[in-house]
């Protein structure tokens, strides 16, 4: 038979009937009891010193509470000494929140064997095993102070033109004190859709609460702590610029946020569950008005109020003032700035100073601007660009690559100008006819050629060029080196005839010469 608690509501009326002189067995009968608990109870009086309407004292029924609730227990078995002699065994792996069943699979490879229901009494109570810390409800805050925010799987959409459905997702607002709920569907979890949400939360509250406690989700915390968690760059610049103050629950710690942490699968049974639901936007009109008229006008057990009207008494007046313009939603990201002086952001090209090739910066855009980050330095902001577009400043560039870099056709001609006139003529005439740039490269290629012979040869080859209507590059390098390179040599024959041994040497044969006395005369 299953034991039944003894209340004392149900000891006092039996004593009190005995009392008034009514048989057991009536008291039985009437009560619905066991003769024998009635003359047990009886009995329990007699020997706490109820005998009469003055003893029934709450004192006394103390006591004989105590004595009926008494257990003298019985011996325990084998089993239960077992456990006992590994109780040093089994504290420990209790600790370390082992399961119970994979404690009884240790103890059998240490060779103790113990049935599972011993074990899961010992454990229960000996080590407090299955026994959970009592809680204590948290104080309401005050009005319009703080608002729990989680997020959630939903439903289903209909199905599109292509057959497909798509599931949402929504972001769910409580306030703390009136439970007036908000739920802003969407498809994604990201810091974008995080901000929109809340930007949806401020008009539809009317105001702004002073304090958001969401979970740890990546759209919000980047990096989660119990007491100094790092917060999404971007969401911290818009709570800046709202004017709350973020405070992230614990990992693991549902009940930082209870207040909330319900309302996923209550919002999902009871707002979306066997909706039909075509589209986004009537995902979200469905949700406000479920919100206003059919959540927001249901007496909430706990405050016994209508959190609807509880908070327009009490909340709405004392937010901060909502927003008078839509929130720029800034993209910060750590593009690396490559060997071609770009980097991407969202993906269009902006151009950097040579210096940072090959470092990760930090940047930051929004509609309007780009700005790139050095730790605290601001580097560099271009004008936001299109997806595919690209924004170059000249002055990042070195003055030598600047010019083909941009295409800026004058100002290569300038430079080749520098070294002469001809040079310049010879370039302008060069970069003639339509797509100019196409022929950049032989104009680097002829002020290379002013580095290599200088510019006075230079100058000397182009006028010359000029004149015979010559516009090849290479033509005027092989002129350039014709003219650098030194004159040959006579050609002398490489095979020596020694001399005879009876030949004379060439001073005997020489023939004296007279010396002219006069012009014309002759020796």
């Amino acid at each position: 038979m299953p034991f039944r608690e003894v209340t004392m509501f149900e000891v006092k009326e039996v004593l009190r009937l005995w009392l008034a002189g009514v048989a057991k067995k009536q008291i039985a009968a009437r009560l619905g009891l066991d003769p024998k608990t009635v003359r047990r109870y009886v009995k329990s009086a007699l020997a706490a010193g109820i005998h009469c309407e003055a003893t029934l004292t709450d004192e006394r029924l103390v006591v004989l509470m105590g004595a009926l609730h008494a257990n003298p227990g019985r011996a325990h078995g084998e089993a239960w000494g077992l456990c006992q002699a590994q109780h040093g065994f089994i504290e420990p792996l209790l600790a370390q929140r082992v399961r119970l069943s994979k404690v009884r699979r240790l103890l059998v490879r240490r060779g103790v064997r113990v049935p599972y229901p011993t074990l899961h009494r010992y454990a229960v109570a000996e080590l407090g095993f299955g026994r959970t810390a009592a809680t204590i409800a948290v104080a309401d805050c005050g009005p319009g102070e703080e608002l729990q925010l989680d997020t959630g799987w939903m439903t289903l959409l209909e199905a599109d033109e292509a057959g497909k459905r798509r599931r949402i997702r929504a972001w769910i607002f409580t306030p703390v004190l009136s439970r007036y709920r908000f739920v802003y569907p969407a498809f994604a979890e990201s810091t974008g859709t995080a901000i929109e949400a809340c930007e949806a939360a401020w008009e539809f509250y009317g105001g702004v609460f002073r304090t958001i406690l969401p979970d740890n989700t990546r759209a919000i915390v980047d990096q989660p702590d119990a007491l100094e968690p790092r917060i999404n760059r971007a969401f911290l610049e818009y709570a800046q610029a709202r004017g709350f103050h973020i405070d992230p629950t614990r990992v693991r710690h549902p009940r930082d946020k209870a207040r909330v942490e319900r309302a996923v699968s209550s919002t999902r049974d009871d707002c979306f569950a066997g909706e039909t639901l075509r589209d986004l936007g009537h995902a979200r009109d469905h949700a406000r008005h479920w919100c206003e008229h059919e959540y927001g006008m249901r007496r909430h057990t706990r405050t016994q109020r209508l959190p609807r009207e509880h908070f327009e008494a009490e909340e709405r007046a004392v937010l901060l003032p909502a927003p008078t313009a839509p929130y720029d939603v800034p993209l910060w990201c750590e593009p690396k700035v490559a060997r071609d002086q770009y980097a991407q952001v969202a993906r269009a090209l902006y151009s950097l100073p040579t210096r940072w090739v090959g470092k990760t910066l930090r940047a930051r855009a929004d509609s309007v601007t780009v700005r790139f980050y050095h730790g605290a330095e601001l580097l560099k902001a271009h004008p936001r660009k299109p997806p595919g577009g690209r924004s170059t400043d000249p002055g990042d560039f070195p003055a030598e690559k600047s010019a083909y870099a941009l295409r800026d056709v004058a100002f290569l001609e300038r430079q080749a100008a520098r070294h002469g006139d001809a040079v310049g003529r010879f370039a302008h005439a060069l970069l003639q006819g339509p797509l100019p740039w196409t022929r950049m490269r032989r104009v680097y290629a002829l002020i290379g050629l002013a580095r290599r012979y200088g510019d006075e040869r230079l100058e000397a080859v182009c006028v010359t060029a000029l004149a015979a209507d010559m516009l090849d590059v290479r033509r005027l390098e092989r002129m350039l080196q014709q003219a650098a390179a030194p004159l040959a040599a006579p050609a002398t024959s490489a095979r020596v005839i020694p001399l005879g041994r009876y030949l004379r040497p060439p001073q005997q044969y020489a023939l004296p010469f007279a010396t002219p006395t006069s012009e014309g005369d002759d020796a």
